[in-house]
């Protein structure tokens, strides 16, 4: 018996702890699965004003009711999408109650860049947002030809002489849309707790057969 002690150990240990990484990861796809459907409540929530959704502090992702007027002050943002690649066309956006602020109109193609968008007036529904696309690798922006790589609020803020509130349109409900919106939702946000809880049970499974297989083979020895 002494023989089958210590592979007997190993074995169950090793099983328990990868089962166990398994089930941890079931937990996190729980909790997971509760902060997107969090978000998708409050994305899809009630439209608030600009003032309630930042007052004392800005909202991340609260849904709000804009009003105003376009200035034709634009940034382009390089965009792929499912429709090809083309440009995030963010144009400064005086509200009604008072503060220029940065909206995220949505996709415009290339072809579509250099169209001539004269002021709009704008009743819009949207999110407002903090994009993090910009990092450490990102060119800087070709100002000359208004290319950006990436979205950093207070660097557009400070080109359009904006305020550094970024609202994302979900839909326009009154005046002319020039864009297709790109709307903010939980598609994007990776949730691969499953997969993972399925490989360590995988790797549990196959150590617990490793382990019965090594005590044949030491049973078989010793016949």
């Amino acid at each position: 018996m002494r023989k089958y002690i210590f592979p007997l150990i190993i074995g169950l240990a090793g099983t328990g702890v990868l089962a166990s990484l398994g089930i941890w990861q079931l937990q996190r796809l729980a909790w997971k699965e509760g902060i997107l459907a969090e978000m998708d409540a409050l994305l899809a929530g009630e439209p608030r004003t600009l003032r309630e959704a930042t007052e004392p502090n800005l909202i991340r992702f609260a849904p709000v009711r804009v009003s105003g007027r376009t200035t034709g002050d634009e940034i382009h943002v390089l965009q792929a999408t499912r429709q090809g690649a083309g440009y995030r066309l963010i144009s400064a956006f005086e509200t009604r109650d008072g503060p220029r602020i940065l909206l995220d109109e949505g996709f415009i193609t290339s072809g579509a860049k250099e169209e001539d968008r004269p002021p709009r007036v704008l009743t819009i529904i949207g999110n407002l947002h903090v994009p993090d696309d910009v990092n450490s690798a990102t060119p800087a922006p070709d100002r000359a030809a208004n290319i950006w790589y990436g979205r950093d609020v207070d660097e557009m803020a400070g080109a359009l002489g904006a305020d550094a509130a970024y609202v994302v349109v979900r839909s326009v409900e009154v005046g002319e849309r020039v864009a297709e919106p790109l709307a903010l939702d939980t598609a994007g946000i990776p949730n691969n707790h499953l997969g993972y809880a399925v490989q360590w049970f995988g790797l549990a499974i196959v150590w617990a057969g490793m382990t019965l297989f090594l005590l044949w083979r030491i049973r078989k020895r010793t016949v």
